[in-house]
């Protein structure tokens, strides 16, 4: 059964299929065509953390495809009454998919490993991959062909910029990230994204000037997130010369994009006048969240024989 537990999941061709499908859904739903792929198919969602983009993005994806999205809040006993084995077992005998937006990412594991439903990564301590889709697909829209193009992530080396990392080795972008060396990415972890694509430009430091110099797009996310609150002060002492502002944007090219995953902490990882900038994709990023996940649902369903079209 195929799930999306994180982009070690997709083949470089497959990555490609699901922008594909998620441009031609965009493009046909701009046009007026809501053509109901996934008609009377239902989508389970079960969150450990809060979310607007994410659940909001779901449920308006598989309404526009036909289908419907149950959220299943604290009432159905998650992690209380019964084993996960038991909870996603019979949870495939109602449901067509489900995503959990999960603080463990071996929750996302266990509820894969029985194949009994594809199974799609909302969010993880580790990963998230349906942003990094969506930010590629919003990033393609920006400015075309990527192969070569630079993005730089300003910031904490977590779960959005790992999730990022495998985006650009599959999609032939240069990642970047700076930050203090604390907060870097791993060296196991960008061997294994070379490994899996089988090609990756990355490099990191904690000097920033050099890093967005050549940038094509500058992105950063929350110092502090979900979790992590009791981090919070030596957290934004750490990242506080980090700040994306416009003193700082004025070091990268004209033409460079401004990003983040949102919500953002205004004032905090960037400032108002930059994030609400005409270089500011990052509304567009969001939007973005629907159309690939629409995407990713059909194309999960065409893999694993559940579609209706």
């Amino acid at each position: 059964m195929k799930h999306l537990r994180s982009l070690f999941d997709l083949a470089i061709n497959e990555f490609h299929e699901v922008l594909a499908l998620a441009d031609e859904l965009k493009r046909k739903m701009a046009s007026g065509d809501r053509t109901e792929l996934l008609k009377n198919r239902t989508l389970a969602l079960i969150f450990e953390k809060s979310s607007l983009r994410t659940r909001v993005s779901f449920e308006a994806g598989m309404i526009q495809l036909g289908g419907a999205a149950l959220y299943l809040t604290n009432d159905v006993g998650w992690r209380e009454r019964e084993s996960i084995s038991d909870f996603v077992r019979v949870l495939a005998e109602y449901c067509d998919f489900l995503v959990c937006r999960a603080i463990s990412h071996s929750t996302i594991e266990e509820l894969a490993s029985h194949n009994v439903i594809p199974v799609i990564n909302g969010l993880t301590d580790q990963s998230h991959p349906c942003q990094a889709l969506a930010d590629f697909m919003t990033m393609q829209e920006s400015i075309g062909n990527l192969e070569g193009k630079q993005l730089t992530f300003v910031g904490d080396g977590n779960n959005v910029a790992r999730s990022l990392l495998n985006v650009c080795a599959l999609g032939r972008m240069k990642f970047r990230l700076v930050g203090p060396k604390a907060y870097h990415i791993s060296s196991k972890l960008f061997d294994r994204a070379r490994e899996h694509a089988g090609w990756i430009d990355f490099d990191q430091c904690e000097e920033i000037t050099p890093m967005i110099k050549d940038a094509d797009f500058v992105y950063t996310d929350v110092w502090t997130s979900m979790g992590q609150e009791a981090e919070s002060a030596s957290r934004n002492a750490a990242f506080r010369p980090y700040q994306i502002n416009a003193s700082l944007m004025a070091k990268a090219p004209k033409h460079c994009k401004v990003m983040h995953c949102l919500p953002a902490r205004r004032g905090l990882e960037i400032s108002d006048d930059v994030i609400d900038s005409e270089n500011s994709i990052v509304i567009a990023q969001a939007g973005n969240r629907m159309h690939l996940q629409k995407g990713l649902l059909v194309w999960l369903s065409r893999q694993n024989k559940i579609t209706i079209a």
